[in-house]
């Protein structure tokens, strides 16, 4: 049974002979019949009673059976071409592993520039901040840093860290490591990049005195205006800052957080999927030249 023999059976139904039916179609009605035969061999028994003369084909109780069950097949068919040739022109579902500070600076900036390109298209952000992640679960990830196992890796930044702390703290211009021994500091949990700032800081021999951790940057932020203690952040997590905050280089500076786009190797990439990718390279690249400028500052 092929889905070609239900459409035309389908037709001669809907238009009461197997000539309108190949007229509809295109067909020649030698065509029409030779395929309701093949269906009536596959199925076992004749689908349609001819009267002959002017009066219509009408359906046999086996008939009326495939009749049911090939719409039903029809419609799951048109269905998945529908759904196929979304897909092909990138208005499907895209799942996104993200992480607070990429939320609130790429990530806008691609899905404008996604959803001008395929209006259609669902975009889903889950934002996590297992280390590592969990590559598996979505289409693409946003992480600062590589990942072991199989996983494709396109790296997109650097973003370097800085001192961000109440204003008047220190003098405007870089503060150099040694002056944050002991000083109260406040900072992200032990987990994800967090490690790599404390290890920093212990290869200098500075040991600030952690007094607050949070997950949260804007509460990192929020509990350095109001005195609690500084802070070293990526300059991705420090844009858009009030005047009641100050932005200092580190001296000597850290080593700087490396942003990744990663996906499971071995993935092909839904087109829409592989046009979120180049758009991240470009948007990162602007991004890129945005912390060269705020360095400068």
């Amino acid at each position: 049974m092929e889905l070609r023999h239900l459409a035309t059976m389908a037709a001669v139904v809907d238009d009461g002979s197997f000539g309108r039916a190949a007229a509809r179609l295109g067909y020649t009605q030698s065509t029409v019949s030779q395929q309701v035969a093949a269906l009536e061999k596959a199925v076992g028994g004749a689908v349609f009673d001819r009267p002959g003369g002017p009066r219509p084909v009408t359906l046999t109780p086996l008939g009326q059976v495939v009749l049911a069950h090939g719409r039903e097949l029809l419609a799951r068919a048109g269905a998945m071409a529908a759904a196929l040739e979304r897909f092909r022109a990138g208005e499907g579902r895209l799942d996104i592993g993200t992480f607070q500070s990429l939320s609130t600076t790429l990530l806008p900036r691609l899905v404008v520039a996604l959803r001008a390109e395929f209006p259609g298209c669902d975009i889903r952000l889950f934002e996590e901040e297992a280390d590592p992640p969990r590559i598996d679960a979505v289409d693409l990830t946003f992480f600062d840093g590589r990942v072991a196992g199989d996983v494709s890796h396109r790296k997109l930044l650097d973003d370097p860290y800085a001192l961000v702390a109440r204003r008047g703290d220190f003098p405007a211009g870089p503060v150099a490591l040694a002056d944050l021994h002991r000083a109260p500091m406040v900072a992200w949990p032990p987990e994800c990049d967090q490690p790599r700032v404390e290890e920093a800081f212990a290869r200098a021999g500075v040991r600030p005195r952690l007094v607050f951790r949070t997950t949260s940057n804007e509460a990192v932020l929020s509990m350095v205006r109001a005195g609690i203690g500084s802070a070293v952040l990526p300059r991705l997590v420090l844009g858009g800052l009030d005047d009641a905050l100050s932005v200092h280089p580190l001296r000597p500076a850290f080593p700087p957080r490396e942003i990744y786009l990663l996906w499971p190797a071995g993935r092909t990439l839904s087109p829409l999927a592989a046009r979120a990718v180049a758009l991240s390279v470009e948007i990162a690249g602007s991004l890129s030249g945005e912390i060269a400028d705020m360095a400068t500052i």
